[in-house]
């Protein structure tokens, strides 16, 4: 299918444009749900968090190794994300959402049987198409809501990632440290199972169809390969050897992989349409500058976190905190309830202050905070800066969710969200292992066992600064699209057909 051909439309009970009927105990039920299995998703990620140091331990792995715990779910997610993206465009959003709710149970389940870390970090990584949840759901949200709404539905699913943090980092701690942590993963399978069932049951399939599409497996396949070779030489640099032959060669691959790539890419986007890379979108400047941020401050974010994770169960004699899992999930919460608090809040009031100021704020928030957790030493004064940390993450996220789906045009709104999903999972498969790393490198001696020294979590926090502080200055290049500066095109003379399949709300905003 070719850019700019006929969007078929396929369920249009109610409308959602500000001049139709907006359906509203309807769209409150979708994202009642869609809220739900963000939730449950971060509740099954997150509740894995603070048992990384314990696995490790259990397999006799390093810091460094255990971080593709991590980054194994995260590039799986990279690589799957357009590909099911695309595929809800043209099968529909809603048989797509079920369908990876089903996968994503049953990679939950074999995932908590894990006889050996190989294994684990295969399973895992099965389990990442279960990120391909969050821009299946953002492009429903849009279509089920008018334009002015969407601001606060926005706001209101970035809350519940906070929402997921906080129950699963205490819940998920203490069934870790009283039941072991692979007694987790069986305890969600129930509630996945559940959604799956609503999600049949109570959402509509997507108003947008596109049954001509082709989706780009090839450039999900070797972008999903060169990050995988660039993360894996990152976790394992510190035990081969940062200049070993082996660690340089998988840097040198997985970045020669890009080049390929990119020129794939334009040449499938001139002759078949959509690539994953899709140069069209790129080229729209909002939509580069989205990219960037969620790249940069997911990078951030994951480093830190996992660092995090790392201080609070050292031992005290080696620097840390000498905390349990249970304590390390507590030790978290305050971060989750900053996103919580703070996405909601910025969910509201976006409308007014604009997109732009709005994330300008909380990547300024969330770099200040990483730096005063350079020099931070109660576990007092670092758990207020986890608090900033998370009202940061929360702002950011509301007002660059927002200037994303604000401008794209409603056809392109599964491959623009599945898109953002790639630049942010990159930035954050990539932050885990290079934390990990730091872990691994700089270590003390402490009663004949190796652990990470304070100057590793130093670096952490200083890099994550670094980096949310670029995200800050990625955002001054949008254009606004809310607010007293927002700048919006002015909506097209051609009048709405039924072939075009665009409803009253649906035009191009840019």
């Amino acid at each position: 299918m070719t850019e700019g051909a006929p969007v078929t439309p396929a369920v249009t009970n109610g409308t959602n444009g500000e001049n139709g009927t907006f359906d509203s105990a309807y769209a409150t039920r979708v994202m009642l749900i869609l809220a739900g299995l963000v939730t449950l998703v971060l509740y099954i990620e997150g509740m894995l968090t603070p048992s990384l140091p314990t696995i490790a331990r259990d397999f006799s792995v390093s810091s460094g190794q255990a971080s593709l715990i991590l980054s194994s779910y995260i590039i799986t997610g990279v690589a799957l994300s357009p590909v099911v993206g695309k595929l809800g465009d043209i099968y529909g959003k809603k048989r797509m959402l079920g369908i990876v709710l089903i996968v994503y149970a049953v990679c939950v389940s074999v995932t908590g049987f894990s006889p050996t870390f190989e294994f684990m970090v295969v399973a895992r990584a099965f389990q990442g198409i279960g990120l391909t949840i969050f821009p299946l759901g953002m492009s429903l949200v849009r279509e089920e809501f008018p334009r002015s709404l969407v601001p606060r539905a926005q706001g209101f699913l970035s809350a519940m990632f906070g929402a997921g943090f906080a129950i699963s980092l205490p819940i998920g701690a203490w069934v870790s440290d009283n039941y072991g942590w692979r007694v987790t993963y069986h305890s969600a399978i129930p509630f996945v199972v559940v959604l799956a069932v609503l999600v049949f049951l109570f959402v509509r399939e997507s108003k947008y169809r596109r049954p001509e599409a082709r989706v780009d497996y090839v450039g999900a396949t070797v972008l999903g390969t060169s990050l995988a070779l660039i993360v894996l030489a990152l976790s394992e640099g510190p035990t081969w050897g940062w200049l070993a032959a082996s660690t340089l060669g998988l840097f040198a691959v997985g970045a020669v992989l890009l080049v390929p790539l990119a020129l794939y890419e334009q040449r499938y986007q001139r002759s078949r349409g959509e690539a994953i890379l899709n140069f069209r979108l790129l080229r729209e400047r909002n939509v580069m500058v989205t990219n960037l941020v969620g790249a940069v401050v997911g990078f951030g974010m994951y480093l830190a976190l996992l660092s995090m994770v790392f201080l609070f169960t050292t031992p005290t004699a080696a620097g840390g905190y000498g905390q349990s899992i249970l304590g390390a999930g507590l030790s978290l919460v305050p971060l989750a309830v900053g996103m919580l608090i703070f996405a909601a809040v910025a969910g509201v009031f976006v409308s007014r202050v604009g997109t732009r100021p709005m994330t300008v704020i909380g990547a300024t928030v969330t770099a200040v905070a990483f730096l005063l957790a350079v020099p931070a030493q109660s576990l007092t004064s670092l758990l207020a800066v986890e608090f900033l940390v998370g009202a940061g993450i929360g702002v950011t996220n509301a007002g660059m969710i927002n200037l994303l789906v604000l401008t794209v045009d409603p056809r392109d709104m599964g491959l623009a969200t599945s898109m953002s999903s790639v630049f942010r999972n990159v930035g954050s498969a990539i932050g885990a292992p290079l934390s990990g790393s730091l872990l691994a490198t700089f270590t003390v001696t402490v009663f004949g066992y190796h652990f990470p020294s304070h100057v590793a979590f130093e670096w952490s926090f200083a890099v994550a600064a670094i980096a949310c502080a670029l995200g800050a200055v990625f955002i001054l290049f949008g254009r606004e699209v809310l607010g007293r500066r927002a700048v919006v095109a002015p909506e097209p003379i051609a009048a709405p057909t039924e072939t075009a399949g665009v409803l009253a709300d649906e035009r191009p905003l840019t």
